[in-house]
């Protein structure tokens, strides 16, 4: 019998309580080219196997459930030492993937399942459910060609977007709109680019996990060029304030708050008093978008606002007062905007852009927005927010180039 391996943050339930939930297993060598390791979801908790093929190449198998929540049966639900001994017999004795009946709904399932914990994969799973058709999920992985991608991508763009449908309606709606616009054209684009995203990913871990042999295909499949390159809209100091005087109270402090941080709606509405540190001047975000968690830095003007928030509240009390469910902000924004004479009006998520497009006008580093936004880097600042930037060349611009006079307008604004 092969002799048991010990890991003191994996082997008892109360040392893996104290682990931080993560779409990526937590890892422990048992035996040479294996690996046990425990995925952390937000809701599930799995051992999983990961054994070496050769070539840099992994298999990684889910063995069961762990024993956190349920006790252990010796079979879907197992303790670290019988997770171990799965593993081995699963080294010793792989159930290999046929990638001629590992199909793309498949790969779909384990890369969803591979999110769990993390914010996006409730998105991913609703966006790859709605567009990738059962002709193409229904396909082994390693049957699909680049036609068969570009075909499906093209497809989207020549489709009309969704619109919100009651669960359970017999027919999906969808919105009415030019599909021979270019500006409606850019926006399908720029979607069948961010499905697109999600597939691949989850084909890359179809490949990454040995289920394909090979990732050639959709390597070669390009996003559409030019699809992102939306104007961000952001609100002026003048048109923030009109918008918040608009709102209606309760509503009013979830808008105070996106504008005083930048932060995601969904990054709002978890946080909890014991957040916000008025020592520091920040608040801190548990959990972002990719998954890592921050610290927001606040204005003197931000610190007031939360400080008011947090006053005579017990720490775990949400820090805005109350739940908001998904899309719940969509119609008080809409109303809001109307009322503030926003025109176009602006969403909820325009919040965000208003507080980095400011913030770069103002003169602040991109490093320094990136940071506060959540970014790794300051890739996406750059793109979207770059052009705001004071730079040496629009300086030098208006300093140096010339002038030709005879420009005024003698047209005069009629006033009043």
């Amino acid at each position: 019998m092969a002799k048991k391996v010990r890991e003191k943050t994996l082997d008892t339930k109360a040392a893996r309580e104290k682990l931080k939930v993560s779409g990526k297993p937590y890892y422990r060598s048992i035996d040479p080219e294996l690996h046990l390791g425990y995925r952390k979801g937000k809701s599930a908790r799995r051992w999983v196997a990961r054994i070496y093929l050769g070539g840099g190449q992994y298999r990684v198998e889910n063995i069961g459930y762990a024993d956190d929540i349920a006790d252990a049966d010796g079979d879907k639900v197992l303790t670290f030492w019988q997770a171990q001994e799965k593993a081995r017999a699963m080294k010793e004795k792989p159930v290999r993937t046929d990638p001629a009946h590992y199909t793309v709904r498949q790969a779909i399932a384990d890369y969803i399942e591979s999110l769990d914990g993390k914010p996006t994969q409730r998105s991913a799973k609703l966006r790859l459910a709605a567009y990738v058709p059962d002709a193409l999920a229904d396909k082994p992985v390693a049957d699909i060609t680049v036609q068969d991608l570009q075909e499906w991508q093209r497809s989207i763009v020549k489709s009309l977007p969704r619109a919100h449908t009651a669960k359970g309606a017999a027919k999906q709606n969808y919105r009415a709109v030019d599909l021979s616009d270019p500006e409606v054209q850019r926006k399908r684009k720029s979607s069948a680019n961010r499905i697109m995203t999600n597939l691949r990913a989850a084909l890359n871990l179809a490949f990454n996990n040995g289920k394909v042999p090979s990732d050639a295909t959709w390597r070669r499949v390009k996003a559409f060029k030019g699809a992102d390159a939306a104007r961000l809209r952001y609100l002026t100091i003048a048109e923030a304030k009109r918008l918040i005087n608009a709102c209606e109270p309760d509503f009013r402090i979830l808008v105070q708050a996106a504008l005083a941080t930048g932060a995601r709606l969904s990054e709002l509405t978890r946080l909890e008093v014991q957040d916000f540190n008025p020592d520091s001047g920040t608040l801190y975000i548990h959990r972002s978008k990719s998954g890592k968690a921050r610290h927001v830095v606040l204005t003197e003007e931000g610190m007031e606002l939360f400080a008011g928030l947090a006053a005579g509240r017990t720490g775990s009390a949400l820090l805005l007062g109350r739940e908001w469910v998904t899309n719940a902000q969509a119609k008080p924004m809409a109303r809001a905007c109307e009322r503030a004479k926003i025109e176009p009006p602006i969403s909820f998520h325009g919040l965000r852009h208003t507080w980095a497009s400011l913030s770069v006008m103002a003169g602040l580093p991109l490093m320094v927005v990136a940071k506060n936004l959540g970014h790794v880097d300051t890739h996406m600042v750059e793109m979207h927010y770059g052009h705001l930037a004071p730079s040496y060349i629009a300086e030098a611009i208006r300093k140096h180039a010339p002038r030709f006079g005879g420009t005024k307008s003698k047209v005069k604004a009629i006033r009043g």
